[in-house]
Formats: C-alpha cells, structure tokens, sequence
C-alpha cells in the first residue's frame, strides 16, 4: 500500500501535543465539548458543532475539506434534544460528508458527498461508498457496505479490513507533511495584534534612524532641560 505525500503550509495548521493537525479555516463550535483522542486530522471548511453537544473523535480519524458533524437530535416530552456524537479510531471521511450519526465505530471508511442522517449507527468496519445517503435510525452492520439512496447492504467485507484500515489511516497520516518550500511573502509587512492592543499593528522590517535635536534634517527647536 502506498500513498503519495500530501504538503500543508504549517503556517495554517494547529498541532496539538498529542500530534492532532487542525486546519485554522475550519470551525469548532464549542471547542470544549470537542475531543480529539489523538494524531486526526481536520482539514479546511470542516464545521464541527460541538455547541449542541459532545464530539468524540478517535485516534489517527481523517476528516476531508468541507464535512459538517453535526450530533443527531431526537424529540422528549416536546423538546429537542441532542445525543453526544462518538466516533472511532482509524476512521476517513471524505470530503463534502453531512455526519449527524448516533455513532460511527472503528475503521470505518465513509466516502464524499455521503449524508449519515440522525440516529444511524454504524459499527465497527464498515464502508460507506460516495453519494450514499443513508436513511434515519439506519444500523450498518460490522464487515458490510451499504450504498445508495437511500443506502442499502451491497456486499461483504473480507475479515482482513481492519488491518487494511488501520494501515490506510496510519499512512495517511504519516503522509500529511508540512510544505518543505514554505512560501514567500510578497512585502516585509508583518500583521501583529499585540496584547495590549484591541487593533492589529502594522510592523515593517524597515529601520528608521532617529534624527538628533542639532541635526539639519529636525525643524523642531530643541527642548530646553529644566533645571
């Protein structure tokens, strides 16, 4: 199995110290109910809505450009109320992917522009292929893929897709390398926000040399020491 580097520009990311890449263009509402147990990846345009209730997301679980997670909801006594999202370890979902799961289990492989709609379950090593949409409250067996709209069983998997997924994720991660040519900025300006300041500062790399009260360049006279 091999798998071609993928660069980033380490200027856009957050690492964590338990190596989780974060993409600075993607959205974490409620960051506080968000965990990430470890070496995932969240790349741009990722909305994460850790605000409505707990996010759990396992080790070395790739979420791709443009997925909304978003925990599902079920109705109490007339009130809306959303159930905690916990997702697996060794976990990919492709890009543009609506997750509003119940729960997602390890290695699980879930392919772009799928909709996993609120309540479903979907359990250990299982595969989700491109454009499914997968009705609510639907369980997703382990070692079956389920494709389609609305998606339905389509086959087995071999015994042997763990390993593979475990392996697939772990490469993917271990290719996901900052740009060894990062880029070079236009002009010298640099935008700093101090942290006494409410505004950003504008710094330039340039150095002014401070005229003296006798030289000819000063028209202001100098002023007189009280003494």
């Amino acid at each position: 199995m091999q798998e071609k580097p993928r660069y980033y520009e380490k200027s856009q990311y957050i690492e964590t110290l338990n190596g989780n890449k974060v993409s600075k263009n993607s959205m974490l509402c409620g960051i506080m109910n968000i965990r990430l147990h470890g070496k995932t990846i969240i790349r741009p345009s990722v909305i994460i809505r850790g605000d409505l209730a707990n996010v759990n997301i396992g080790r070395l679980t790739i979420i791709s450009e443009g997925t909304v997670i978003r925990p599902s909801y079920k109705k109490f006594k007339g009130a809306i109320m959303y159930l905690p999202l916990n997702i697996g370890d060794h976990v990919v979902v492709g890009e543009g992917s609506v997750i509003s799961a119940a729960s997602i289990g390890s290695y699980v492989q879930i392919g772009k522009n799928c909709v996993i709609s609120k309540r479903c379950i979907l359990k250990d090593c299982c595969v989700i292929p491109d454009d499914t949409i997968l009705a609510p409250d639907t369980v997703v067996p382990p070692f079956t893929s389920y494709g389609g709209n609305p998606g339905v069983y389509q086959e087995d998997l071999p015994d042997s897709f763990e390993q593979y997924q475990k392996e697939y994720t772990t490469l993917l991660y271990e290719n996901f390398i900052p740009n060894p040519t990062p880029s070079i900025p236009t002009t010298s300006s640099t935008l700093k926000l101090l942290p006494t300041q409410t505004s950003p500062i504008l710094t330039t790399s340039r150095t002014t040399t401070p005229i003296s009260p006798l030289s000819p360049g000063n028209t202001s006279p100098p002023i007189p020491s009280l003494k």
